[in-house]
């Protein structure tokens, strides 16, 4: 007998509702849930893939611990004994830097992924935290903790209302959507063209978003910021700059006209391969537009300047009066954020409160680059230990940072590393234990960081849709138990653990400190509705099914649409997210100034300190002209990065490893479609396929991220069929963003020559 339930696809960002299909225990189908109150059934073919990736046999289901070299399955005890075992004489030897952590992409996707990584940092204390963000995204974070004074304030598009959308670097119809979580993001733009509004994208490949677009710019990869700045500079040139609503608000106007003053079009124009003309269009229609956004991602992130242009683009929203109002750019309102604060001045954001060992690179965010990590672990200084040991929560390092061959050598001299991950990867196979989670079917949903940035505000919630196999652990009590073995909260371990702080006590403990914390702190603010309250009373009244479920409940009836503890009986809590199966709609996106700013000012800050001292550095690249091919990278639809080669479903067609190149490229340095080529770099060179295609402007080559399954020792037997290469390795690690600490993965200057 088959019967259906209900899941949050959990792979990618759009976060669409699905309605499984499941015989017995295994997942036979999926298709759209057309009640759901955000995606209302749309659904991309990962989703309709979903059973495939969710009973991939590659899958790991019990524990491996390496023993005399090898990987051998064992006991959950026995791999946590090991843990203990491994981390802490490293911590007690050397301290908790000589410990990294490597938080991946997939965290984010996965309820646990939210909730308990924090807490092990906390306990841990290490400073030597990498994760994806600095291969993708933290320049948006660091641009936004300095206008706003908080890194996770990013203002999204209100694509739904909008009138005219620039997108910059961004292919939403393949990505599903980026820090702008939007199920069915191709259905939303051609909704935006159907009203009557304008779409433009620049981009210097020919993607299908921008073959959707009114306006295509192919422009040189890398000049996203010096684009930006000239049509910030037209804004002041011709008075086209009108703050609205916004001017109490702002402060540093002055200072921003004058220090764009040498970005005029035409000194920008050479270096983007841009017209003059084109750049101040840009510009006045952005400012005409009766409301306006401009929304940039990767191809803008992972470039030399991807702090200046994640800044700029904010800038443009605020200086066209679009930033905080319908139709602009606006802050969402997740249901899980804290209780709001009354609006005033905050503690701001801060960058470079400490630094890497070895190249000094600045924190941010308290992370170090990843492109560092493998210098941390195999090079020897005066000052500091290398890192150690490492703990790796669904991360994939060796394909998703720069010169994974000489990360991959600095893995394998580690004296510990654990690994959270379903699959026995090119980085988990350095692991001495690997803990592998369940398949997203037996696994709850809850989308704590894409909420924060969804188009609309709405929560939801789905429970697992097939019981916990036996032999399995849930992915909570997995990180739970990591917390216990890896650290000591000195406290009183079970008198059978036969190990000092906690581990071997009852990982249900985590979510109890977890929350008595929270608690404790909330019933002393006098903002908070608990304010007063009895704690304890407060914890009892808490609902779900474990230490994850309660600590959900607890952050919703916290949040900022909750029940407060009854204080607001209409208001969110987990036992009314669970009688509404399909979600609650919590209605669109509103103006929320000056309350989400937590500047020192209480002001958004134009021209912060960091970014006027990285502007000389922009002005340089005005006299760059890069000679020979740049390299750009490019998304699958049926692909995220790493996670989804080993699924047959979702690979051949055009979900390839191959060279994009230009007719004209390909003429001149005799190329053919189809035959091999060598692309080489500064980190290295691979041996690619020709895929020759009018697709990318002249100048430019592209090469998919996330591919080279042929390392030996894993455990991805159809990925390894067709491998594909691992783009990174053009990549030496030296180029970065440096206020943000972002790999430089666009833009990279690099040979290709046709093989015999």
């Amino acid at each position: 007998m088959s019967r259906t339930a209900l899941r949050i696809c959990p792979l990618c960002e759009a976060t669409c509702g699905l309605t499984l299909t499941i015989e017995g225990t295994r997942v036979t189908g999926a298709r759209g849930d057309r009640d759901d109150v955000f995606s209302k059934g749309f659904i991309c073919p990962k989703g309709a893939a979903f059973g495939a990736v969710d009973g991939d046999p590659d899958r790991l289901r019990t524990p491996l611990l390496r023993e005399h070299g090898t990987l051998r399955e064992a006991t959950w005890e026995e791999t946590f004994d090991a843990v203990a075992a491994g981390l802490r004489p490293v911590v007690e030897r050397y301290g908790p830097d000589a410990v990294g952590v490597v938080l991946g992409n997939p965290n984010v996707h996965t309820m646990a992924g939210g909730l308990y990584p924090p807490v092990l940092l906390g306990a841990l204390r290490t400073r030597s935290l990498f994760t994806a963000s600095t291969v993708d995204q933290m320049p948006k974070h660091v641009s936004s903790g300095l206008l706003f004074g908080d890194a996770y304030a990013i203002p999204v598009p209100d694509l739904d209302h909008t009138d005219h959308l620039l997108l910059i670097g961004a292919n939403p119809l393949e990505s599903n959507g980026s820090l702008c979580t939007a199920p069915d993001f191709p259905g939303r733009l051609k909704a935006l063209k159907a009203r009557g509004g304008r779409l433009t994208v620049v981009d210097p490949r020919r993607t299908r978003t921008a073959k959707l677009a009114d306006r295509h710019l192919a422009i040189r990869p890398g000049t996203d910021a010096l684009l930006l700045a000239a049509m910030a500079h037209t804004l002041f040139a011709e008075d086209l700059v009108d703050l609205g609503h916004l001017a109490p608000h702002v402060q540093g106007l002055d200072e921003l006209r004058d220090a764009l003053g040498d970005f005029t079009p035409e000194a920008v124009a050479p270096a983007c391969d841009l017209d003059a003309g084109v750049v101040r269009t840009l510009a006045r229609d952005l400012a005409a537009a009766p409301t306006a956004a401009v929304y940039a991602r990767i191809g803008s992130c992972t470039v030399p300047h991807g702090t200046l242009a994640s800044w700029l683009v904010d800038v443009l929203n605020i200086l066209t009066g679009n930033l905080d109002r319908p139709g602009g750019a606006l802050f969402p309102q997740a249901a899980t954020d804290r209780t709001p604060r009354p609006a005033g001045p905050g503690r701001g954001f801060a960058l470079g409160r400490w630094h890497s060992r070895v190249s000094k690179h600045p924190e941010a965010k308290g992370e170090l680059p990843l492109a560092a990590l493998a210098e941390e672990i195999d090079t020897p200084t005066d000052e500091g230990t290398p890192v150690r040991a490492l703990i790796a929560v669904a991360a994939n390092p060796v394909l998703s940072a720069p010169d994974g061959d000489r990360l991959d050598k600095a893995l394998a001299s580690l004296d510990f590393m654990v690994s959270v991950d379903p699959y026995l990867n090119e980085t988990s196979r350095h692991a001495h234990v690997v803990l592998p989670p369940p398949p997203p079917s037996q696994s709850p949903h809850h989308d704590f960081a894409f909420n924060a940035l969804a188009v609309r505000n709405q929560v939801r919630y789905t429970r697992p849709a097939v019981p916990l196999e036996p032999g399995r652990m849930a992915e909570s009590e997995i990180l739970a138990r990591l917390v216990l073995a890896a650290t000591d909260w000195g406290l009183p371990c079970s008198s059978e653990a036969g190990n000092s702080g906690m581990h071997g006590a009852d990982p249900a403990a985590v979510d109890a400190m977890v929350i008595d914390q929270t608690l404790g702190k909330a019933v002393q603010d006098p903002h908070s509705p608990v304010h007063g309250r009895d704690p304890r009373d407060l914890a009892a009244q808490l609902t779900g099914d474990d230490g994850a479920e309660r600590r959900l409940d607890l952050m919703l009836r916290l949040g900022p649409y909750g029940d407060g503890f009854g204080a607001r009986p209409d208001g969110l809590s987990l036992a009314r997210l669970l009688d509404h199966p399909h979600g609650i709609d919590l209605g669109p996106l509103r103006p929320r100034l000056p309350q989400p700013l937590k500047t020192r000012s209480g002001k958004v800050e134009l021209l912060p300190e960091p970014i006027a001292g990285d502007l000389p550095r922009l002005r340089r690249a005005l006299h760059e002209r890069p000679a020979g091919l740049l390299l750009v990278g490019r998304r699958h639809l049926r692909s995220n990065n790493s996670w989804m080669h080993n699924v047959p479903a979702l690979t051949g067609g055009s979900n390839r490893c191959t060279v994009h190149i230009h007719p004209e490229d390909a003429a001149r340095l005799g190329v053919r479609d189809g035959v091999d080529v060598r692309v080489k770099g500064a980190g290295g060179e691979v041996t690619v396929p020709a895929e020759v295609t009018d697709g990318v402007r002249p100048g430019v080559v592209s090469v998919p991220h996330g591919w080279g399954h042929d390392r030996p020792g894993t455990r991805l037997g159809h990925a390894a069929t067709d491998p594909g290469v691992n783009v990174n390795q053009l990549l030496d690690g030296s180029l970065l963003d440096p206020l943000s600490g972002n790999a430089v993965l666009n833009g990279v200057p690099v040979e290709l020559t046709a093989l015999p």
